[in-house]
């Protein structure tokens, strides 16, 4: 691999606005480092991330702080067994004033939609919103509308609370970019967030923590712009390809990447390469993504459950084992 023409200065000077983002939320969040990256990274490749996490993990209170440093418009949904599709995606009703019907735009048209406990609520809701999100767009009464750009969808869900629970089957998952795990965080972080509660911080109020816009929509759609011109060598496609075919043929995956997860894995890692100030990407970059590109798109087979096998930690072994350019 060889290394081509440095990026433009307007690109070092995109980038650097981007890369704030991630003291800004600093202000109001402790730690969660990997969550914001994973999240810059969806919104540069135009995708959606799934984060996980038990409550209180700052899952909602990441959300909001990230669309105030990005000076776009954030909504919150929590999701609930009675939501219907329309309560998200927005429905026809009768303007009393016309008497006619017209439509009422749902939440989703906004920049960055909280899906809060996505799975909640039944599947015939979660179709409705991940279709959303497949297609950018809303349809109602025979007209296509548009959702906003940039559009991000941050679904959360709990992994240790079943009872009245919904989960996500492969296939929706699979339309997830990313998924980001948020930890407790380490004693150190704790003592960290309970000195900012003791001072005052109010996690409603983040615009009182410090915390103001350094980016716009316009710097995401100029950044997503930026990461289609980062070049991937025919080797490291290749090595994407063979990290997939790997999951394939593990003896404990009933089910192994698809071509869509090796394309999110290759966009993802164009995304890191740009930000880490490269226009080209790297094993390397593969390598810091695969997880979370990848790991929820695996299923375990039944034996494999009941053994307790960890599914990251079969796909860290098929990593492994593929050979890695030079």
């Amino acid at each position: 691999m060889t290394q081509t023409t440095p990026p433009a200065p307007d690109d070092a000077a995109l980038r650097e606005r981007l890369l704030a983002v991630r003291q800004e939320v600093a202000k109001a969040v402790v730690g969660q480092d990997a969550a914001v990256s994973g999240l810059l990274v969806a919104l540069l490749c135009g995708g959606h991330v799934l984060m996980e996490g038990v409550p209180g993990t700052a899952k909602t209170l990441l959300v909001r702080t990230l669309a105030s440093s990005l000076s776009v418009e954030t909504r919150r949904v929590q999701f609930t067994p009675d939501l219907m599709p329309g309560d998200i995606t927005g429905s026809m009703v009768i303007d009393s004033s016309a008497g006619q019907l017209s439509f009422r735009e749902g939440p989703i048209f906004t920049n960055l939609l909280l899906a809060d406990e996505i799975n909640r609520t039944p599947p015939k809701t979660q179709s409705a919103l991940l279709e959303a999100m497949e297609e950018g767009q809303v349809s109602a009464d025979g007209v296509t509308r548009p959702l906003p750009r940039p559009f991000l969808v941050a679904a959360t869900q709990n992994p240790v609370e079943f009872e009245g629970t919904y989960p996500l089957p492969e296939a929706q998952l699979d339309r997830f970019l990313l998924k980001v795990v948020l930890p407790v965080p380490p004693r150190e972080d704790e003592v960290t967030i309970l000195s900012r509660h003791a001072a005052g911080f109010d996690p409603r109020d983040v615009a009182a923590a410090g915390v103001s816009a350094v980016a716009t929509g316009a710097d995401i759609e100029a950044g997503q712009a930026a990461v289609k011109r980062v070049q991937v060598a025919p080797e490291v496609a290749a090595y994407i390809v063979d990290v997939a075919r790997a999951t394939r043929q593990s003896p404990s995956l009933s089910l192994g990447v698809s071509p869509r997860g090796a394309t999110a894995l290759l966009r993802a890692a164009r995304a890191w390469a740009w930000l880490s100030g490269r226009d080209f990407v790297t094993p390397d970059d593969v390598k810091a993504l695969a997880q979370a590109a990848l790991v929820h798109r695996l299923g375990l087979r039944p034996e494999a459950e009941l053994e307790g096998v960890d599914v990251a930690q079969v796909l860290q072994s098929a990593i492994a084992s593929v050979p890695v350019p030079r």
